[in-house]
Parts: structure tokens; C-alpha cells; sequence
């Protein structure tokens, strides 16, 4: 009896760790955009939980110009991306042989935040944001009476994403007119939490990153409406005014990019396939803006098709509507 149980014993832990060797095989890989992180992560947990632990989804978060060099290494399998791929990433893959499919997941409004005690901001201008953030600024636009003469002589301290986020690169292009032109003398990381904690900790703080993550901390922080170019009216951040196109300019369509020597591998052909079919309720979960149904059709016929590169040709686009987005997707 005692070697019956012995046997059955063996044969047991045997099988735990034959199952751990069998997962650990099937790992897709995937880095990039933290501010996509928390849809890709949100459907990675469901389709392991799908799979029953039989495969696993690795998230990491080094910004989309990291996970892009990750990617056109073919270090990953999947990118996630808070802009479109630019000339010099397209460069990059096509030198390090990795052919790829770009997929639009959703929309997203950049916040921009400052501490629930300020009570002089009630909006900004796109002018009034560069006079803060342009390189020029550096070292001498230091306080708050420099961009208004009615507002506090008191410090202008500045958070924002680092230089290697999508979201960094967004927001320079939309806000000071040339993609990654910004003063260096701020507080950066490409942790959005740590943001949080800058923002939240100092009355004379102002900041940006993703709308969903000021959604998670709300109660922390004060959105401030940004008041749209064409039409003279402050606009707040929603799901409502990212879709209806009027948030601008700081509305953008984020992405996943796959590498197509990774569809070899089945697990993450099923992955994707997965992604296309969960993303709508998923992203808008974890407060994100879905996009319409025509474009996930879209989107997952490109992926069945098989057809790569980018429709964006290497540019970072501004204030691009969903009804636009929808136009350039169609003629791929």
C-alpha cells in the first residue's frame, strides 16, 4: 500500500512538472506602451485563464519607442503601441527582418492634471501648454504667473512620461509641434503610478499621461479642460468627447503590432484572435474608448489576410478622428 501511494505520489508531482515544462514552452512575449498595458494585460489574464495556465502572457512596460526596439529585434512577439510605428522603427524592423501586422484596439484621450488644491486653473490652451513644455521653457518658465499674471508666484513643478513613451511623443507633437521637442527639467518615468504620486503629493504640480489612468485615480487628482483649436470651447477628457472628435488635439487610436514570424507559433495566432474578439468590452473596462464595430471587422480581416506594415507611413499624425482612422484602415 505505502508503495502503491509512494508510486502515485511520484506520478503526480511528475505530472505538475511535466504541465510547468509545457507552459513555460508556450510564453508570448509582449512590451511597449504603458498606457496600453492595462487593456493588453486585462485580456492577457483572460486568455490564460482560458487556456487554463497551459500558456502564459508576459506585459511589459518600457514605453512604445522600448518596446519597439524590443520588438524590431524580434525579442517580442506582440508591441503595444500608443502611436502609430515611425520611419525610424520601420527602418529598425526592416533591418532586423521583422515583417509585422498593425492592428488599431482603441481610442484614448491624454490628460492633462494638476493637484486637487489648485483652485486658479480651470483650463488651458494648447498655447499656454507649449509656453510650459517647449524646450525653450527650460530653466526659465519656472513659475505659475509666467504663463498667467493672476496666478501664484509659486514653483511650476512638471510631470509627464519619459522619452521613450508614445505618450510623450504624442503629446510634444500635438502640444509644442515637433514629436520629442520638450524641456528636460521635469519629472519623468515611464511608470504612470509614479506620476500619480508626483501630481497628487504637490499643490503646484501639473502633469500628463493616459485618460484611463486619471480615471483610476480620480479621486487624487483635478483634470483640467484643454480648450480646442477650432473651435474656442474647453473641453474636458470623456469617452464621449474622444469619440465625438471633440478632445483635441490630445485624442490618439492606440495599437498592438505583431511580429509575423511569431504567427508560426499557434499560441499566438489564438492570442490575437482572442485579443480582436475581447478587446471592445475589455478596453472600455478599464477605461479606455472602444472603437465601432467596423473597425475590429477591419482589423480582423487585415489579420486573417495576413497583410502587413503601416498605414501611417512612418508619421505621427495629430487630432486623427475615429471616422478618419476608419477611412485610412479601409484601404489597406
Amino acid at each position: 500500500m505505502l508503495k502503491k501511494n509512494l508510486l502515485l505520489t511520484a506520478c503526480f508531482i511528475a505530472t505538475i512538472f511535466l504541465n510547468s515544462l509545457f507552459a513555460a514552452d508556450k510564453i508570448i512575449k509582449i512590451d511597449g506602451s504603458s498606457t496600453v498595458y492595462p487593456i493588453t494585460e486585462a485580456i492577457g489574464e483572460e486568455f490564460q485563464k482560458a487556456k487554463k495556465g497551459e500558456i502564459k502572457v508576459t506585459v511589459g512596460i518600457s514605453g512604445t519607442g522600448g518596446g519597439f526596439k524590443k520588438f524590431c529585434r524580434g525579442e517580442t512577439d506582440l508591441s503595444n503601441a500608443s502611436r502609430p510605428m515611425l520611419k525610424a522603427e520601420i527602418e529598425a524592423c526592416k533591418s532586423g527582418g521583422v515583417e509585422y501586422i498593425e492592428l488599431p484596439i482603441a481610442y484614448d484621450g491624454l490628460a492633462v492634471m494638476v493637484n486637487p488644491k489648485n483652485d486658479w486653473v480651470d483650463k488651458l490652451t494648447v498655447e499656454e501648454l507649449k509656453k510650459m513644455w517647449e524646450p525653450a521653457a527650460q530653466g526659465t518658465i519656472t513659475k505659475w504667473n509666467q504663463i498667467r499674471p493672476n496666478w501664484p508666484n509659486a514653483p511650476l513643478k512638471l510631470f509627464g512620461p519619459g522619452v521613450d513613451s508614445g505618450t510623450f511623443d504624442y503629446f510634444t507633437e500635438a502640444i509644442v509641434g515637433k514629436a520629442k521637442a520638450s524641456r528636460g527639467d521635469y519629472t519623468s518615468s515611464e511608470d504612470d503610478n509614479v506620476l500619480v504620486q508626483g501630481i497628487s503629493g504637490d499643490r503646484y504640480s501639473l502633469g500628463y499621461f493616459g485618460f484611463a489612468y486619471y480615471e483610476e485615480n480620480r479621486d487624487k487628482l483635478k483634470l483640467v479642460p484643454i480648450v480646442n483649436p477650432k473651435t474656442g470651447k474647453a473641453v474636458a477628457p470623456s469617452m464621449e468627447t474622444v469619440m465625438n472628435g471633440s478632445y483635441q488635439p490630445l485624442s490618439r487610436p492606440l495599437f498592438i503590432y505583431v511580429n509575423m514570424a511569431s504567427l508560426k507559433k499557434p499560441e499566438v495566432k489564438e492570442f490575437v484572435e482572442f485579443y480582436l474578439k475581447n478587446v471592445p468590452k475589455l478596453a472600455k473596462e478599464v477605461g479606455y474608448i472602444p472603437l465601432p464595430p467596423k473597425a475590429y471587422q477591419l482589423a480582423t480581416e487585415r489579420f486573417s489576410k495576413r497583410v502587413t506594415g503601416t498605414v501611417f507611413g512612418g508619421e505621427l499624425e495629430v487630432g486623427m478622428s475615429i471616422e478618419e482612422l476608419l477611412k485610412r484602415e479601409a484601404k489597406k
